[in-house]
Parts: structure tokens; sequence; C-alpha cells
């Protein structure tokens, strides 16, 4: 997926869960943020930001901001933070065969009394797959959340249930950025979400976790990374 008129910013400070401060051209504009998560290690005072222009002109805010240059040793790491790009990015990697040859793909689609982000069947079985954004690392550690999610609760425990009826099911996390060597839930901020996905692993989903080739323009999905579910 592509992003259209990016260019890059200095972060200020958020004003709220939606809306942030940042400095272009000596001028402090308020813009969008694409993600509602805590995000409090990617939104610091003086990091570079990146934003895309937005096409609705009647818009209080005139740009997104979906991305951030995150200093690690040696440089900086590129980290897409829009909380639409998961999905985009799942979406054509699973049309084009990143989990074997699927029929039927669709998106957003209600199973019981939860909505995935997509379902299809494959060799005559029911698939169900849902996507987690993850933009949270530290020390090579990508984790999820990083705020407590009821939602992302809800969501692994109705995978769950399918698997019981024989579905084949996917959790899969998509890690907006390079650089990580394994994923693991965030055992610190909400440990009953790991709980839930080590009863879900046991009843047979799938936790698959990828990176993504992560630049201010695109994104999209990439390698397989390990995913361990001990406690940190």
């Amino acid at each position: 997926m592509r992003y259209n008129d990016i260019r890059a910013a200095t972060f200020l400070r958020r004003v709220n869960r939606f809306v942030a401060e940042v400095e272009i051209g000596g001028e402090v504009v308020r813009v969008h943020v694409k993600n509602t998560g805590r995000c409090a290690e990617l939104l610091v005072p003086g990091y570079t930001v990146w934003l895309e222009r937005s096409g609705n002109p009647g818009r209080k805010t005139a740009y997104d901001l979906v991305g951030v240059d995150k200093p690690v040793s040696g440089g900086v790491r590129y980290v897409n933070m829009d909380s639409m790009a998961p999905n985009r990015a799942a979406g054509e990697w699973l049309a084009a065969g990143g989990l074997g040859a699927l029929e039927g793909l669709r998106a957003e689609v209600t199973v019981g009394d939860s909505r995935f982000d997509f379902v299809a069947e494959q060799d005559g079985r029911p698939v169900a797959i849902e996507v987690k954004g993850c933009t949270l690392e530290d020390g090579g550690v990508a984790k999820f959340p990083d705020a407590p999610t009821l939602r992302g609760l809800k969501h692994v425990k109705g995978l769950t249930r399918l698997a019981g009826l024989g579905w084949r099911c996917v959790l899969l996390v998509v890690i907006q950025m390079k650089g990580v060597d394994v994923f693991m839930p965030n055992w610190d901020t909400q440990p009953a979400f790991g709980e839930a996905l080590e009863q879900a692993r046991d009843a047979g989903v799938e936790v698959l976790a990828v990176d993504c080739q992560a630049a201010p323009g695109e994104v999209c999905v990439d390698r397989v990374v390990p995913v361990s579910l001990e406690r940190g």
C-alpha cells in the first residue's frame, strides 16, 4: 500500500487521542493522529514524524500523521503507525498467497458475535483471520497491545471458539516496521491478552507475526517473525 503527498514534520505534543501538534516550516499545525493507542515511545517531542495530506478540503486537519522516525542505536527506525495500514497490507499479502490459496476472501465479516477482518475458504474448510497492528518495540522485541484492549481480547476468544468448530483460525500480527527479532504478548500491560493467546494456541489457533518493509510513502508485509508466548 502506498501513500500520497507525504512530508516530514517535527512532533510537538499530543492534544488528545486523535489530534497532535507538529511544526512544519516554522508553523505549528494540528494534525489527525491515525492511531488511538498510547504510542508513548513514538510520539515524543522533537521526533521527526511523517504526514499525508488529506484529500478532503473540508477537514479541520489538513494532514494525517502516519509514521515516525524512532531513534535506535546507530540511527533511526521508521515505524508506520497508521492503524488502517495493517489490514490493507494484510489484505494484499493474503491475496498474494501469504497463507496459501484462499477462496472467496472477504473483509469485515461477522461470525457469531464477532466481526473478523477476513474470512475465506481453503480446501473446503472455513478460515477466519484477525489482524492486529503492532507498533511497540523494545530491544528487538515487538509487543501487543500497547494499551489494554477488550476488543482484541474478544477477537482472540472468538477465534478460539471457531477453532473448536473446525475452522482454520489465524491471529495475524502485522509489525509495522523492520528490525524486530521476536513477537510476544505485552504481559506487563495486559496479562489477560497473553493468557487468551495461550488458550487460543492450545485450541489450534495459529498465532502468526510478520514484519513490514516500511517507508514514509509505503508499507508492505515482508517476512514471518518468530512468536514467543512465554511470559517476559
